[in-house]
């Protein structure tokens, strides 16, 4: 044996083998590619890898973009017995990559295994041969994920992780990034399985399954399906005989559930998960078990108005990247957290924007009643040759995923335009104006990437799950020959106009309004000492730009660095701007709650790295002004008034429509809206206006109150609507309150006519 680290002996368990640990690794070149597989091959100067992570989470690789080299040293006895009592001969024993970034070859003592591709599931591999001849072993593994140069015709499915405004532009994310072990079956394993609950009413719902059976040899396999509800009994247990031959066997059924417990979002009830087990058996001895747990409920989206058990919904949401750019580096709490303060935040919507996350997001949906809006990890262009693998990956996504009652809606492809963003791009005006009548044009006329692999991947989706709506694409504007399109990315008051113009856009073209899943502005952190502060105002503009996804240029148009004299001012007047944005954008579209639109979602939440983005919450999870300004926007119960123009002049007619927005589920009767404009006079005091409606709120929908007519008063300075909504006339308690202001310009100042 080589000069290696020692084996570590390791006995299996019934969750199988672990392999984690410190590995030993190299970067890739041709000479080891050829050696290293060998168990004799000498490892002891290679670096250590900490397994499962991301090799540049290691500080010998902190640079590289690998491949890598990776082995793992490890003694087995072979002749113990395996977990479900069969003998050594019957046993069969496979190696399973949980998570592979991105691309793989496997080796086992020198044997070829085979390759891996697809970063978000698992990869399994029998290796009962290899095990069963010697009791030391080396696995080997080299790792690739290749720099997407050719960005417009990616072929790494990695979604967000290689071509994003919100990472830096350095960043791979390759590695062994999810545990590695060995487990053992008998002579049938479950090698797929897929449980999605397709229909759920009040009195039955009914759960579709489907196995992929890989046997041994001809046997008569036994099915049992046992469904234990939310207090631990078994409610359903169905037992089949299965004739199955060697090699893979594909079985599909059905289970009914009687009297279900349904599932629903936070905002509208309880989250009952049952669990399903799915045991194969040979004889009497379990050879096999899948165990996952399921809420039971159904979902529509019609017309972009989602409903679930029959209920309609206005979705109010959020977008999340990755909650650590290395996702392997997030904690278990940090992933639940996150979910915790979407719902925290009044949101039932989370979409997982460009990527498939860790499992404990989903478990936290699922157990805590965030709804997902689930992306699959592809984003901007791609190559003509990703259709089958990216076809094979949304099979995968539904056996991964399917069982989650959390998720609500499939995305195939995030804008799927064929485009480079570069933070240079969006800095040079000449590059940008380019960038923008291509996008334009990748919206308005046929591409592959929009009317080939899209639909190509959505028919898989449908076909494979059925039990939830699909979107092709996000980001879609309509668009010949249907005029249709898809939801909408608008980003009025960053990339285009005045932030006002937001409600006169919708009204111009309605169907943009239908469902909004991006809109918002960038704003600098509460911990920005990665931009090094004290440098004010000569930061490094470039390296923010690069590295901190910082975007000066449209800083410069809507909150200029120039105009503040501190840091810190600036950053102020960053989340300011990004907050007011954020409460109207969110209020108009709430305002608009069924006619025509069906939800938003808000981009976006957290961030994964030190940057400054458009999150509300910074990479220490510290809220931004935006956080409290979206939390207040999307309370169950708001009182609303048309916006202020900027400026007012005294002697202008003043006019504020006012509803109420309610989510409730009941009516509200002898409601009483109130109405206070406040101002101060020359001498510096105190003034104001009352009006009061008297009045119900509808359920669930939007209650036009009255309309505010005065007269622009001779104020000084800033003038303020104040609204409160109380649930009683005279004395009741504030249900809901809302402020907006303007500032009065006199007309004529030192003899000098103001500007408009």
């Amino acid at each position: 044996m080589d000069g290696g680290p020692a084996s570590e002996t390791i006995l299996p368990d019934r969750a199988g083998v672990s392999l984690d640990g410190t590995w030993r690794a190299a970067v890739a070149d041709e000479s080891l590619r050829r050696a290293y597989p060998d168990p004799e091959f000498d490892d002891s100067a290679w670096e250590d890898l900490p397994v499962p992570g991301h090799w540049r989470s290691a500080p010998a690789f902190a640079e590289s973009d690998g491949p890598l080299l990776a082995r793992r040293r490890f003694q087995l006895d072979a002749t113990a017995t395996g977990v479900w009592g069969e003998q050594p001969a019957q046993q069969r024993r496979w190696l399973v990559l949980d998570g592979v970034f991105y691309t793989s070859d496997v080796w086992l003592d020198g044997a070829y295994l085979g390759d891996t591709e697809g970063y978000f599931f698992p990869h399994a591999f029998e290796v009962t041969r290899e095990l069963a001849a010697r009791s030391e072993h080396v696995l080997a593994i080299e790792v690739a994920c290749a720099p997407q140069r050719e960005r417009t015709r990616k072929r790494n499915l990695t979604g967000v992780f290689q071509h994003w405004d919100l990472i830096d532009q350095r960043f791979n994310p390759g590695g062994i990034w999810r545990p590695v072990r060995l487990e053992t079956s008998g002579p049938l394993r479950i090698k797929h399985s897929r449980i999605v609950c397709r229909d759920a009413r009040e009195d039955a719902a009914s759960v579709s399954l489907r196995a992929v059976l890989d046997a041994a040899d001809p046997t008569v396999a036994t099915i049992r399906t046992r469904v234990v509800d939310p207090r631990g009994r078994e409610v359903v247990e169905v037992v089949r005989d299965q004739p199955v031959a060697t090699g893979e066997n594909r079985l599909e059924w059905t289970v009914t559930v009687p009297d279900p417990a349904l599932w629903w979002p936070w905002s509208l009830g309880d989250q009952p998960l049952y669990i399903i087990e799915l045991d194969v058996l040979t004889g009497d001895r379990v050879s096999d078990r899948v165990r996952r747990s399921v809420g039971l409920r159904r979902v529509a989206l019609d017309n972009w108005i989602f409903s679930i058990n029959g209920e309609r919904l206005f979705l109010k949401g959020t977008n999340q990247g990755p909650s650590r750019v290395a996702l392997a580096d997030a904690s278990p709490d940090l992933l639940t957290g996150d979910v915790r303060s979407v719902r925290e935040a009044g949101l039932d919507l989370m979409r997982v924007h460009g990527h498939i996350s860790r499992p404990e997001l989903y478990q936290a949906a699922d157990e805590l009643g965030v709804l997902l809006w689930q992306d699959l990890p592809l984003q901007w262009g791609y190559a003509r040759g990703v259709r089958r693998q990216a076809r094979r990956q949304a099979r995968e996504a539904v056996d991964l995923l399917g069982h989650h009652p959390s998720i609500a809606i499939w995305c195939a492809h995030n804008e799927p335009m064929a485009i480079d963003i570069e933070p240079a791009t969006l800095a040079d005006p000449r590059r940008r104006t380019r960038l923008a009548a291509r996008a334009i044009a990748a919206h308005m006329l046929p591409t592959w990437n929009k009317s080939v692999l899209d639909h190509s991947i959505s028919s898989v989706l449908e076909r494979n799950d059925g039990s939830r709506p699909v979107v092709p694409h996000s980001g879609v504007l309509p668009h010949p020959p249907q005029l249709d399109g898809t939801d909408t990315h608008l980003y009025l008051g960053w990339y285009l106009g005045d932030e006002r113009d937001f409600p006169r856009l919708l009204r111009w073209w309605p169907k943009l309004a239908r469902f909004v899943t991006e809109f918002g502005a960038q704003s600098v952190p509460a911990d920005a000492g990665f931009l090094e502060p004290d440098r004010w105002p000569a930061l490094d503009w470039d390296r923010a730009r690069e590295v901190h996804a910082l975007q000066k240029t449209f800083f410069d148009r809507y909150v200029p660095p120039a105009a503040h004299r501190t840091f810190d001012e600036w950053r102020e007047a960053t989340q300011r701007y990004q907050a007011e944005l954020v409460k109207h954008h969110v209020e108009t579209l709430r305002r608009l709650k069924y006619r025509p639109t069906g939800g938003f979602a808000q981009f976006c939440f957290a961030d994964g790295y030190p940057s400054v983005t458009w999150s509300v919450l910074g990479h220490d999870r510290q809220p931004k002004a935006a956080f409290h300004a979206l939390a207040a926007a999307c309370r169950p119960l708001i009182v609303v008034a048309d916006r202020l123009p900027r400026i007012v002049r005294p002697g202008e007619p003043l006019r504020a429509a006012i509803h109420v927005v309610s989510d409730l589920r009941i009516t509200l009767a002898d409601t009483v809206v109130t109405a206070h404009l406040e101002w101060r006079d020359g001498a510096g005091r105190s003034r104001s206006l009352r009006w009061s409606w008297q009045g119900e709120v509808e359920a669930d929908a939007v209650t036009y109150v009255a309309t505010m007519e005065s007269i622009v008063p001779d104020a000084d300075g800033e003038l303020s609507l104040h609204l409160e909504l109380a649930d009683a006339p005279g004395r009741g308690s504030i249900l809901a309150s809302n402020r907006y202001t303007t500032t009065v310009e006199q007309a004529h100042r030192g003899g000098v006519a103001s500007q408009p």
